[in-house]
């Protein structure tokens, strides 16, 4: 039998205003697939909030514990499609109307891709 999915509500705010926010159900289980759809306000959001969002999925434990990641982004996003691609590997992303797929592995800690927040714009190993 096999464990529910758990879901979570994630916000990025710019002062007291909800900026970007994401929707993330994980697998009750280790190794599962986590899955997620991200989204940023209309109107002005300002640079590295987007950023900030994919970070805040990306290091919630349940995703943490997960082996592959499914998101929904707004197709034309590339803040968020570029954080998505820094902090997975073997990342792929279609269009599907006015969103884009993306299906990735998420990397084991320690590995290059599993950075947090201090790894932004890095390179190194």
């Amino acid at each position: 039998m096999t464990n529910p999915e758990k879901s979570r509500h994630v916000e990025v705010r710019d002062n007291d205003q909800t900026v970007a926010a994401a929707e993330v159900a994980t697998p009750g289980e280790a190794g599962g697939t986590a899955r997620a759809s991200l989204r940023a306000e209309s109107g002005h959001v300002p640079p590295g909030k987007r950023t900030d969002l994919v970070d805040a999925v990306m290091d919630l434990p349940e995703v943490r514990a997960s082996s592959r990641l499914e998101a929904a982004v707004p197709l034309g996003d590339s803040e968020l499609l570029e954080r998505l691609r820094q902090r997975t590997i073997q990342t792929s992303a279609r269009p599907a109307g006015s969103t884009a797929l993306v299906e990735a592995a998420i990397p084991p800690e320690g590995q290059p891709g599993a950075g947090g927040p201090e790894h932004r714009g890095s390179s190194s190993g």
